[in-house]
């Protein structure tokens, strides 16, 4: 992704905190219920670092990107709702996109970064969502890959927690072109938080020095999970 316009230093579009953290709706409740035992039983799925997560205010979920499955994994075991960041094309799968709208799925296109995804998604973070991207722009195996630089535009535009996340196994229980989930043990890592100094340091410094910065924490965290 490349970002069309940014502009470093403005991080205060989104420093208001909610009036309230949004709830599930009713589809997200019902994707929740039919998935959670699978995924516990089949899957074998364990999280790490629930409580990094801080459930009073918006925040940003930086996540590698393994599997179609990856939004479920990272968001079936969580109370409160994601809005994630998709490709635009899926909004135009008949029943696929009917989910999107009706689950806060906010579309991007696949080569850039655009001003009305970025509003959006300032918005859904304005109302206490929690915001999913994915900076590889494309599903990868084994560890996190290079992060593309355009989701910095967003981050730059903020002042809310961002976390960075890694999901590992997925793309074993969910391969490219496989039609059926396979039983293999997935693992979801919650990292802290982002601190002060490190935020800044994402508004001083290049573009892909920040992304290569943030993928290494993903990376840290892929590898707390193999170990666990």
């Amino acid at each position: 992704m490349t970002s069309e316009s940014e502009q470093p230093g403005t991080a205060n579009e989104a420093d208001l905190p909610p009036q309230a953290i949004p709830r599930r709706t009713v589809l997200w409740l019902l994707i929740h219920a039919l998935l959670y035992l699978p995924f516990r039983l089949w899957c074998r799925t364990v999280v790490i670092g629930r409580e990094n997560i801080d459930n009073t205010k918006g925040g940003i979920f930086v996540v590698n990107h393994q599997s179609f499955l990856d939004p479920l994994f990272v968001g079936v075991r969580l109370t409160r709702p994601l809005a994630y960041l998709a490709r635009d094309s899926l909004f135009k799968l008949p029943f696929i996109g009917w989910i999107c709208r009706k689950t806060h799925v906010i579309p991007i296109s696949r080569t850039a970064f655009r001003g009305s995804s970025i509003r959006t998604a300032i918005d859904r973070l304005k109302q206490g969502f929690l915001v999913g991207i994915y900076p590889e722009g494309t599903r990868s195996s084994g560890a996190p890959k290079e992060f593309r630089p355009g989701f910095l535009s967003l981050i730059r535009r903020v002042d809310v927690p961002v976390y960075p996340v890694a999901v590992i196994g997925a793309d074993r229980a969910m391969p490219r072109n496989a039609w059926f989930i396979r039983p293999v043990k997935v693992t979801v890592v919650y990292g802290k938080a982002l601190t002060a100094e490190q935020h800044q340091r994402l508004l001083d410094n290049d573009v892909t020095s920040s992304a290569a910065e943030i993928r290494d924490m993903v990376a840290r965290l892929y590898d707390e999970g193999l170990k666990s």
